[in-house]
């Protein structure tokens, strides 16, 4: 009953951020940062369509507004609309020249729109992805994901050495980040160093994150008994 009453709570504070908010545009239209906060409050109710009105008057009142892109890029993804993501980051590294996270987006598109279906094309997205994952670190030396997503960039070209020091830099900055301890627990396997790939592949157990049977599985043998 506590966690209901605890919901109905944040849901009622959500609603009365968003009128106040409604409120404080009608007073003045022209307020990019009120147009992009209402569209927080309305992605955080999953109302997608309104908050991307809300996005797109924050542009116009805000050019340089690249928080707005980028949240128009999540909508996009929520559509599955990939080309339409990749836009908006663009967009968004453009109205700010460093914005890291805009970056980061663009190469975490380039990497699921490797299909299989051209070898040439699928290289090429690849190393667009590690150019643009080498901005984001450049601009935010503490962007986690960004390492994260390089080693799998690295690891999609055969780089598996170039792929580990990625993942270990990435919990160098954060040591509870499973994914990275995920991505370790493989590759090492893949190289057999069975030692290090169970330490990690626990550690992304303890972590909550839910490592692929198969990973469990290969180590199993080599596990001291």
């Amino acid at each position: 009953m506590t966690e209901g009453k605890n919901q109905n709570n944040l849901s009622q504070n959500a609603d009365e951020h968003i009128v106040k908010l409604r409120s404080q545009l009608a007073q003045n239209t022209e307020c990019g940062t009120t147009h992009y906060n209402l569209a927080v409050a309305l992605m955080g109710k999953q109302e997608y369509d309104e908050a991307e009105k809300e996005l797109h008057e924050a542009i116009d009142c805000s050019p340089n507004l690249a928080e707005a892109y980028v949240l128009l890029g999540g909508i996009c993804l929520q559509r599955n609309d990939l080309e339409g993501c990749y836009r908006y980051n663009k967009y968004a590294v453009k109205a700010r020249a460093g914005f890291a996270e805009g970056y980061g987006n663009i190469a975490f598109v380039l990497l699921q729109l490797v299909d299989g279906k051209n070898q040439k094309e699928d290289e090429e997205k690849v190393d667009k992805a590690i150019k643009n994952l080498k901005k984001a670190i450049t601009h935010n030396k503490n962007f986690v994901q960004a390492y994260t997503t390089l080693g799998t960039a690295y690891f999609m070209k055969g780089l598996v050495q170039e792929g580990i020091k990625a993942n270990l830099e990435a919990i160098e900055i954060q040591p509870e980040f499973p994914i990275a301890h995920n991505n370790l627990a493989v590759a090492y396997l893949e190289i057999k160093d069975y030692e290090n790939a169970i330490k990690h592949c626990d550690a992304a157990i303890k972590l909550g994150f839910e490592v692929a049977d198969e990973l469990k599985k290969e180590l199993e043998p080599h596990r001291i008994k």
